[in-house]
């Protein structure tokens, strides 16, 4: 199954392909070529077998707004290219023995007093343009772009280490001054997310440097990239030859392309568009499973009248039909939530009682608090599937408890695309990374940040901070938990349902997981048959 195609053809035709595969399949025009692998190439340091071809994949962009600037792209396919460019930290690996699996790193060692943190750099790890990586290109890209980024992801490194002391000790240790005890960095530093680019860099192009296991060949917005493997990409060079990542926004879009031997991997379907490729003998579903699911929720702002009234909040907390959703919206194939982030992971407080669905108390504490009758919108977007389908359902559950609610939906890519004003409205839903629970409330909610929507509680904010200060996992523990009460009780967050992505791929196509960050899925180990 080795295949290419003209690139640049790709590229131009991204927009009107889209189009077509949203009438359906049967449209579809055969755009690909069987051809030789490229077996006189030569192999670097790590090589290993490989299946050689290109794998194509299809993912939600962001239309017009993607950017090869991923420490300010929005999108989910703005990470995915990046990971596919750029060298990362680590990945989250529960069986890791730090819990991650190092990539440009090859160890973090964390002083006694949990002050300070020792970056070890991978010997040996090479840019495109023959210059080793060093300790001076992780400080650029933690300091200068991370630390400045406008998402809450990046944002974490500058809440929790002090960006500011950091310094190189040579060329292959990088010394993190902590801004308070921390004993959970690693799994902050390697989510997966936080890439290396060269010292110095200021513009993302294409042509730049670049340290990850594919070289970036192409790229327009809205329309698709494509990419070359990198022979001396450090420790696994991938199996295969090229990589082409296309924006489809339409889930069944997606599915088409599959089905109809345009792509090879479909991230994030539908439930209504995987069911259909359940018989499919071409086709191989391939769920995440926890803790890698995505909470779907909505943000109540407590900024904003109604969400300033801890009775109005708990009213639409109450109003919420869980159940409902799940089996409605992703028949049965997710997880009941429980206003709070992150299940699966071993820091989530899994003691706290199941909220109920309670209609009448809702609308109760809607009258006692002045609000029967009050009128609002919740503004959404397909960023993940599901979220426009369960912003439906919470509409018509807030009516029956006398809310006059309506769902505003924006293009897919755009909710997030000015994030000062997503953080401002006063009804909005979201989606949580599969991220550890503490990590979670220090990246969205601490200290005020943005993108908790009012949510400032400092006491809250140093109990979790007790809680991941402290090496003592039973404190840890007990301290953690007692935050995440605090969240459930007095929280603006409704989380319903926690969903796996629904990926699917055709028969063949191997080895995605492996590379670890499922939701966005790297490919430096995916192999064709």
């Amino acid at each position: 199954m080795s295949r290419q195609i003209d690139r640049r053809a790709f590229l131009r035709r991204g927009a009107a392909g889209a189009a077509a595969l949203a009438v359906g399949p049967g449209l579809l025009a055969a755009c690909s070529t069987d051809e030789p692998g490229a077996a006189g190439r030569k192999s670097g340091p790590g090589s290993s077998p490989r299946s050689g071809g290109t794998l194509r994949a299809a993912f939600v962009g962001g239309g017009a707004s993607e950017t090869l600037d991923f420490f300010n792209g929005p999108s989910a396919l703005d990470l995915v290219r990046a990971r596919a460019w750029h060298g990362t930290l680590g990945n989250l690996d529960p069986s890791g023995p730090d819990g991650v699996r190092y990539g440009v790193l090859k160890a973090i060692d964390i002083a006694d007093d949990l002050s300070t943190y020792t970056l070890h750099v991978r010997p040996g790890v090479r840019f495109t343009d023959g210059s080793r990586l060093t300790s001076a290109d992780i400080l650029h890209s933690l300091s200068a772009l991370a630390g400045k980024s406008k998402l809450p992801v990046y944002r974490l490194a500058a809440a929790n280490f002090d960006l500011a002391r950091a310094r190189a000790d040579g060329d292959l240790k990088v010394v993190l001054p902590t801004l308070r005890p921390i004993a959970d960095g690693r799994l902050i530093l390697c989510q997966g997310n936080f890439l290396v680019v060269k010292d110095g860099t200021a513009r993302f192009r294409k042509g730049m440097p670049s340290c990850g296991p594919f070289r970036l060949s192409e790229f327009t917005a809205g329309q698709g990239s494509a990419f070359e493997r990198y022979d001396d990409h450090y420790g696994h060079v991938p199996h295969l030859d090229g990589l082409e990542l296309r924006s489809i926004a339409d889930s069944t879009a997606r599915a088409g392309a599959l089905t109809g031997g345009e792509i090879d991997f479909a991230h994030d379907l539908s439930p209504v568009t995987a069911r259909t490729l359940a018989d499919d003998a071409e086709v191989e579903l391939a769920p995440t499973k926890s803790p890698y699911l995505v909470g779907l929720s909505f943000q109540m702002n407590m900024s904003a009248e109604p969400f300033d009234d801890p009775r109005v909040r708990e009213a639409f907390k109450l109003a919420v039909d869980r159940e409902a959703m799940v089996k409605t919206v992703f028949y049965g194939n997710a997880e009941v939530g429980n206003d709070l982030p992150s299940i699966g992971f071993p820091d989530y407080a899994d003691g706290i009682p199941q909220r109920a669905h309670d209609p009448k108390r809702a609308r109760r504490l809607l009258e006692e608090a002045g609000a029967d009758g009050i009128t609002v919108r919740l503004t959404t977007g397909p960023e993940t599937p599901g979220m426009v389908e369960m912003a439906t359902l919470f509409v018509e559950d807030l009516k029956k408890i006398g809310v006059r609610a309506s769902v505003r939906e924006l293009p897919a890519g755009q909710l997030y695309a000015d994030f000062p004003a997503y953080s401002a409205l006063p009804l909005a839903g979201s989606y949580q990374m599969p991220i550890p629970a503490l990590s979670t409330y220090q990246m969205n909610t601490a200290g005020g940040s943005p993108s908790a929507f009012g949510w400032k509680k400092s006491g809250t904010d140093a109990l979790v901070a007790r809680a991941r200060a402290t090496s003592d996992p039973e404190q840890a523990e007990k301290l953690g938990t007692q935050a995440q009460r605090t969240r459930w009780e007095e929280g603006n967050q409704v989380l319903p349902v926690f969903k796996p992505n629904l990926n699917a791929r055709a028969k063949g196509v191997d080895g995605i997981s492996d590379d670890l960050f499922e939701q966005f899925p790297g490919f430096s180990r995916a192999s064709l048959a």
